[in-house]
């Protein structure tokens, strides 16, 4: 089929699934199962973004999520896609996204061992105006043995996750997922409506040479973080680092993971614990990038080993390539802020 223009050795993300599966004797493809169903998920709000103007999707949907920002229509539907996917998928018993304020229980004759955390819709202000966006998603397993689980089973720091990934929604749809034996890129072929293997065994580079920040909070920064950036964008020696944001943690992160350099979402005086939660954005991808050799921090301790108190937690954020994020922790050390 080759000579068609098809190539019939493809790897799709199921095929790449099962294969990994084989490596481990006592798996139950379970995970592969429970992957299938975000999977059928994505596919579902790719189509919805792609035609979200013809279908009158875009705007307010009159409501507000668990944090208090306002829902967009689009931010709805991608909740219940997650949400009726996973129910319906056998594998989990616990479920928890940015737009519920509560933590959903799969009903009992549903329930798998799975617990995931999603955020459905990552930037969802910028739908309007036709930005990247995504999904991100983090996958723990439960370890207690009670009948019912509850929150307490889904408040594990991100160090015990056996599975992350994100779904970027841009100039095609992308899914980077995280296990333990590595990150790989997976890009949805429309032709045949499957995810294939395209960027396998993905690494971060040691030191970038572009920063990622919302500058127009400077004055509410630390001083820590107006000493680091400056530094950036005034170096002692050498090109200054060049300044890039979208506004749309997904697209930025993939962006950082792929040409290296850093992306930081620092306290401020308004929001002293940082603004960016910890289960359903920070977890997942601090899990991505350290896997690819990177890594992530709160300027305090390590992000993956931060032990939740709140499914909605919020923590100051900084992730990248080492070399970045170490130079960051060195600020902090300065100031007597934090650092380690």
């Amino acid at each position: 089929m080759e000579k068609y223009g098809m190539n019939t050795n493809c790897l799709t993300l199921t095929r790449f699934f099962l294969k990994e599966q084989r490596k481990h004797k006592d798996a139950t493809g379970e995970l592969t199962q429970c992957l299938n169903a975000i999977l059928t998920a994505v596919k579902a709000i790719q189509s919805a973004v792609r035609k979200a103007g013809i279908s009158k999707l875009f705007g307010l949907a009159g409501n507000t999520n668990s944090t208090g920002d306002d829902q967009k229509k689009l931010d709805v539907l991608s909740d219940e896609l997650f949400i009726n996917m996973l129910r319906s998928s056998y594998t989990t018993c616990i479920l928890a996204s940015e737009e519920d304020e509560n933590v959903i229980v799969v009903d009992k004759h549903k329930q798998g061992k799975y617990i995931v955390c999603f955020d459905p819709l990552d930037g969802s202000s910028n739908i309007d105006c036709l930005v990247s966006i995504g999904s991100i998603f983090g996958i723990w397993k439960r370890e207690s043995d009670g009948d019912e689980p509850d929150v307490s089973d889904a408040l594990q720091p991100g160090s015990k996750m056996v599975c992350s990934g994100y779904a970027l929604y841009g100039s095609a749809c992308m899914i980077v997922l995280a296990t333990d034996s590595g990150v790989n890129g997976f890009m949805l072929d429309p032709a045949i409506g499957e995810f294939i293997l395209t960027d396998p065994d993905m690494k971060i580079q040691p030191r970038g040479k572009i920063y990622s920040i919302n500058e127009g909070y400077t004055a509410k920064w630390d001083e820590a973080v107006k000493e680091y950036i400056n530094d950036k964008k005034n170096p002692k020696s050498g090109k200054p680092y060049a300044s890039r944001y979208v506004g749309s943690m997904v697209a930025d992160l993939h962006r950082t993971l792929v040409y290296g350099g850093i992306f930081l979402y620092p306290a401020t005086t308004d929001s002293p614990n940082g603004k960016l939660r910890l289960m359903y954005e920070c977890n997942p991808m601090a899990y991505i990038i350290e896997k690819a050799g990177g890594m992530a921090t709160t300027g305090k301790q390590r992000v993956l080993d931060v032990v939740p108190t709140d499914i909605h937690q919020r923590v100051p954020f900084f992730i990248g390539s080492k070399e970045d994020v170490q130079d960051v922790l060195d600020c902090y050390k300065k100031h007597g802020l934090g650092g380690y």
